[in-house]
């Protein structure tokens, strides 16, 4: 976002007329340039993940968002999509091997790291076999898909820019939200597994499964949990923060009793 943020001001000034003044191509790129600042400096200090407006109870991000904010919403949409289908389908990126048969195939759009716990991206609705029995969101720049598919616990929204962790507090709230739906589950008898996702299934959800799996009693340290979670999704990577997020998290309220 940083470079779309450069490259629309230079557009932009590059569109100026020769005595400096804005042109309709200008004053485009001119928008390009401020709503990427806008957004990389949210993403630099943390906050704001509020300001594209999605709804905690649907998982809509309303119309005005997509009006206002269009310089940000449509390259992530669109890199995205690239990401998953162009490099992940066709060109076999992060391609993964069965361990029983030994075929590779395309990373799936969401993995089940723990029997029970899935870790997935945007397009994990692409499963479409089963109820969740709850689901964690941790985007703020996507609709969900999934929620329509949720069952027992219910969906529960954590925003958070890509690459940014969600606090030890937030992390705490999701980890009792799909602890409970877990447990609930099985209770009930019911295979109504629990998703985690964010926009490619790789570090803010991983970050967020990691504590749900200890909440759940299933490893006793968030470094075993992620051990667990990159064996059966080899993608999945914690950086500096979410690591200090998780440890920050463990430290102020630890292993379930």
């Amino acid at each position: 976002y940083v470079a779309l943020s450069t490259m629309g001001f230079g557009a932009a000034y590059k569109h100026l007329t020769d005595d400096y003044e804005i042109t309709a191509a200008a004053a485009f790129f001119l928008y390009m340039g401020v709503a990427n600042g806008i957004i990389s400096a949210l993403f630099f200090l943390q906050k704001g993940m509020w300001v594209l407006g999605k709804d905690e109870k649907t998982g809509k991000i309303p119309l005005w968002s997509h009006v206002v904010w269009f310089g940000f919403h449509l390259p992530t949409q669109l890199y995205t999509f690239v990401h998953h289908y162009v490099l992940g389908h066709l060109f076999m990126v992060g391609a993964v091997v069965d361990a029983k048969t030994g075929k590779t195939t395309a990373l799936p759009a969401a993995t089940e790291v723990v029997p029970g716990w899935y870790i997935g991206g945007k397009y994990s609705d692409e499963l479409r076999m089963f109820k969740w029995g709850a689901i964690v969101d941790l985007t703020v720049e996507f609709n969900e898909a999934c929620i329509g598919e949720c069952a027992v616990g219910g969906y529960k929204l954590v925003r958070c820019w890509d690459g940014v962790p969600p606090t030890p507090d937030q992390l705490e709230d999701a980890a009792v939200h799909c602890a409970n739906a877990y447990h609930t589950a099985k209770v009930m008898g019911r295979r109504t597994p629990v998703l985690i996702h964010c926009a490619h299934g790789r570090g803010r959800s991983t970050t967020s499964m990691c504590a749900a799996l200890v909440r759940a009693g299933l490893f006793d340290s968030w470094e075993a949990a992620f051990e667990a979670c990159k064996k059966e999704r080899p993608v999945v990577k914690l950086n500096g923060k979410m690591r200090k997020a998780l440890t920050d998290w463990f430290s102020k309220y630890g292993k379930e009793e």
